[in-house]
């Protein structure tokens, strides 16, 4: 089986075994096609200018891995910006590839439902010794037997340097060269199919990376000069020439699903998006999706918004996504760490005084911050409604790339719950998250408590590299810890090639104590969560929150088939007042702890019961 997506950027194969090769540089004259390597058709060769900006050339022969790049106005020479494949980074050369050659053996692969997702969130390069796609694949069963049923990976479009994050890519169609070839990942893919895993992926239309990034000499109109970012200047999704921005993106998100057969993506950070037009781009991309290969197969898109805003989950009559399957929601994390570490710096600080409630909330009803006033946010009104909407539109997680590898240490929440003496907290808070009805995500590494951080770190050079490091330390110096110069420069360096090292998984330590016990827990919840909870969830409603006492949490939801859902915790280090410790409706799911006449510190008890 053959996979190609076409598209009106760079280099396509023709039937022909040639290519037309198109690039958009509205603010240069003349573009001159460079080809280099081993074969007959190599040189410079003029691109045709056409209307709009748009210089095209039809080559009658493309061998694959030809190398090819863009010569602008006799000057600049630069790869191609839907390249393919970068194998010299992203300052070289792009590669030609014919994705026809590629054999799929996943051709009956539909897909999961939505509401059977495990997610379990990797960073190629640390998931693994080698950091590659291919030796992803010998983890898969570990994963499986686990009972994770889709992999999330962090962003793998080509970016400056030998490791980084992702999330400063340059050349969104290329995979990084560091992790494989285009090809590679594709194996992967069909690997995790073969294995009935969803493959996801992590995807960043907001912003270009710092290093490599040449848009702005050719075609500028990419970027709104007049709206910044966290990480420099915005994507041009309402100006003048938006159009092809757009399309430039929407067709990422249509090449990523249709020529790597990918079940979904997730959308990074889509509250730092500019567009007042109508209709959004996000709508437009997500339409596009549903449209194309959504009519075919399980395709799921999973947004991330730091406003708390649900208006893209909204569900039709059948209960499917008008718009997002789902949602990174915060609220369940902040509420989760502020209870297992007792930290309250920064954005905790709004889940300081209840806890336990917010928590409640996030689980039952999706938000906690519905619309309520942030004490972080100096008393500004944050989120919207969500009490509307069904469980299936939250992704819950007690950690993510984001929340360890954002801290300065890189400390995980297993590592933090030891030192502060509360791993008997971590333990029933997991349990609510893995046995709650919105889809549990884990991050790699987390299910058996980790011992290695997860650092923030990148392979920049020169001026860049130490305004980074500089950048990083003083973020901090804003927290209490970090006042003095000297812990900020204790602060492992993000281009250290030691601190992307560090961050890299020790796959022995699962066999080892307390690790081993860690694991255990995880594939019990989890094996409990396949058997009892995932039948049913196809139907589930919001839930009813109630604290039957200060600390005392217990929660309802329905189900589909008229099942209902309880659960009921104690979450805190004493026990709960005398006649809370009644026995829920229905079949006991899950107790932590042995039957008393008083819920034990930490505990939680679930029931399901059948209508």
């Amino acid at each position: 089986m053959k996979r190609q997506h076409e598209m009106p950027f760079g280099a396509q194969p023709t039937e022909r075994g040639g290519a037309r090769v198109r690039l958009w540089a509205p603010a240069a004259t003349d573009v001159v096609l460079v080809r280099s390597g081993d074969g007959p058709d190599q040189g410079s060769f003029p691109m045709a200018a056409l209307q709009g900006g748009w210089f095209e050339l039809e080559l009658p022969r493309a061998q694959a891995r030809t190398d090819y790049a863009f010569r602008i106005d006799d000057g600049l020479v630069v790869p191609d910006p839907a390249s393919r494949s970068n194998s010299d980074d992203v300052h070289g050369p792009s590669t030609f590839v014919d994705p026809r050659n590629f054999e799929w053996t996943d051709g009956a692969w539909r897909g999961r439902p939505w509401h059977e997702a495990v997610i379990y969130e990797l960073h190629v390069g640390c998931f693994t010794a080698e950091g590659t796609f291919e030796s992803a694949i010998a983890r898969l069963d570990a994963l499986v037997a686990l009972g994770i049923t889709a992999i999330e990976l962090m962003p793998v479009a080509a970016f400056a340097g030998r490791h980084g994050w992702g999330y400063d890519g340059v050349l969104p169609f290329a995979p990084k060269a560091a992790y494989g070839s285009p090809d590679h990942f594709k194996r992967l893919v069909c690997a995790a199919h073969q294995r009935g895993l969803m493959v996801l992926l992590d995807v960043v239309y907001n912003h270009f990376g710092p290093d490599g990034n040449y848009l702005n000499a050719y075609a500028p109109g990419f970027f709104n000069p007049d709206v910044s970012t966290p990480w420099g200047a915005a994507i041009n999704l309402d100006g003048e020439g938006s159009r092809v921005v757009r399309d430039f993106f929407i067709h990422n998100a249509l090449y990523w699903i249709e020529e790597f057969h990918l079940d979904g993506l997730r959308i990074d950070a889509v509250h730092a998006m500019h567009d007042t037009g109508t209709p959004h781009f996000i709508d437009e991309l997500i339409a596009a999706v549903r449209a194309g290969p959504g009519r075919e197969r399980h395709v799921h898109l999973v947004l991330e918004n730091d406003l708390n805003d649900a208006a893209r989950l909204s569900r039709d009559e059948t209960g499917g996504p008008l718009l997002a399957d789902a949602q990174w929601n915060d609220d369940v994390h902040h509420a989760v760490h502020v209870m297992t570490t007792g930290e309250t710096d920064g954005y905790y600080i709004d889940y300081a005084a209840e806890p336990v409630r917010l928590f409640g909330r996030a689980l039952a009803e999706g938000f906690a911050f519905q619309g309520d006033p942030s004490s972080y946010r100096d008393g500004e009104l944050r989120g919207t409604p969500s009490t509307h909407l069904p469980p299936l539109a939250f992704v819950n997680a007690l950690q993510t790339h984001d929340q360890v590898g954002n801290r300065a240490f890189g400390e995980r929440i297993a590592t933090l719950a030891a030192a502060a003496e509360r791993s008997d907290a971590l333990r029933a808070l997991l349990a609510c998250v893995l046995l709650a009805p919105s889809p549990p995500m884990l991050f790699m590494g987390e299910e058996w408590a980790a011992g290695t951080p997860f650092l923030y770190f990148c392979d920049h050079q020169g001026e860049l590299a130490q305004a980074v490091t500089r950048g990083r330390r003083s973020e901090f110096g804003r927290f209490a810890g970090f006042n003095d110069p000297s812990a900020r420069d204790a602060i492992p360096d993000p281009n250290a090639q030691s601190t992307f090292a560090r961050s890299q998984l020790d796959w022995q330590e699962r066999e080892r104590a307390p690790h081993a016990e860690w694991l255990a827990l995880y594939s019990d919840l989890l094996r409990r969560r396949h058997a009892h909870l995932i039948p049913w969830l196809q139907g589930a409603r919001s839930g009813v929150m109630t604290l039957p006492a200060p600390c005392t949490l217990r929660i309802t939801w329905p189900l589909g088939s008229g099942h209902r859902w309880h659960l009921l915790a104690q979450l805190a280090s004493h026990e709960s007042p005398a006649g809370l410790a009644t026995e829920l409706p229905g079949a006991l799911v899950y107790r932590s702890h042995p039957v008393t006449a008083r819920l034990p510190p930490w505990s939680v008890q679930i029931a399901i019961e059948a209508p």
